[in-house]
């Protein structure tokens, strides 16, 4: 690919630190960002999920039950993903709750229209009762009693007190169970209309930079953990390891098959309104 001058890719990601490990080595200047020119663009997911239905940046984080809605106008990205084997968006609540116990109580979330809130119905076998809170009061409406349970996704399942709340069912481990498959939460798009050629240019960039977070790990860390607003080092790599890992620098077959099998699921619930169209750009 030759350019006469750098293209300017506007990459959207989140503020948390999982996103600011996986961009470190673009941000930082220790990955060459060859024929491109990056404006990183942090906004939280809500906000990324928003944007990808019109095509506002070129690349972007989202969530991945939004994909279908955005199909038309990209394509994923093989590598990026927050994608855990055996764990994921954990379900608390004051006390032991059975899978049938649950699926008649309501469920506080931190968002409806997330991956998280979209394999709690899948657990549940169909719809269920959630009211959406923000992620930061979840845990308060099960302790006041408003809710029966609360949903936990990314670091506020390292952030809980873990004497008072009771673990009901940690997702990506029935994920994991159920279908062998890793729990693909998060994922990375870019625009079909860069073509093919560009695609794959622009792939390579942004799995260095992965590679260059994985194999410089505590000075990636270091510029990630002030994202975690306010926690502290130690939470930070917990939460950086869960979900930046070998399968984020490359899906593989395995993180390909996860996606494909989360999504058919979705669209056998009647998640989506259109067929879904799995398509990774290389």
């Amino acid at each position: 690919m030759l350019l006469s001058r750098a293209l300017l890719i506007r990459l959207g990601h989140g503020t948390d630190p999982d996103d600011a490990f996986m961009f470190w080595g673009l941000a930082s200047g220790r990955v060459d960002p060859g024929e491109f020119e990056f404006e990183h663009v942090l906004r939280d997911i809500r906000t990324l999920n928003e944007w990808a239905l019109n095509g506002r940046l070129e690349v972007s984080a989202i969530s991945l039950d939004r994909y279908p809605f955005v199909q038309d106008r990209y394509v994923i990205l093989p590598h990026g993903a927050g994608m855990g084997s055996g764990y994921g968006p954990v379900v608390v609540a004051l006390e032991q709750l059975s899978r049938e116990e649950l699926k008649g109580l309501e469920i506080a979330v931190p968002g409806r229209m997330t991956t998280a809130s979209l394999v709690l119905r899948l657990y549940l076998g169909g719809d269920c009762r959630v009211r959406e809170i923000p992620s930061g009061r979840v845990l308060d409406e099960v302790k006041s009693g408003r809710a029966a349970a609360a949903l936990l996704i990314h670091d506020a399942q390292l952030m809980r007190a873990e004497h008072v709340f009771e673990r009901v069912v940690d997702l990506g481990e029935w994920w994991l169970l159920e279908t062998g498959l890793p729990l693909p939460l998060g994922i990375t798009i870019a625009r079909r209309d860069l073509g093919d050629d560009v695609l794959r240019e622009l792939s390579n960039v942004l799995r260095a930079s992965i590679a260059a977070g994985l194999s410089s790990r505590s000075h990636a860390l270091a510029y990630a953990t002030p994202f975690g607003r306010g926690i502290d080092r130690s939470v930070a790599d917990r939460f950086v390891g869960m979900y930046v890992n070998g399968l984020t620098e490359d899906y593989g077959d395995e993180g390909r098959k996860a996606v494909e099998e989360l999504l058919r699921r979705a669209e056998a619930v009647g998640a989506f309104e259109q067929p879904v169209r799995v398509e990774f750009a290389c």
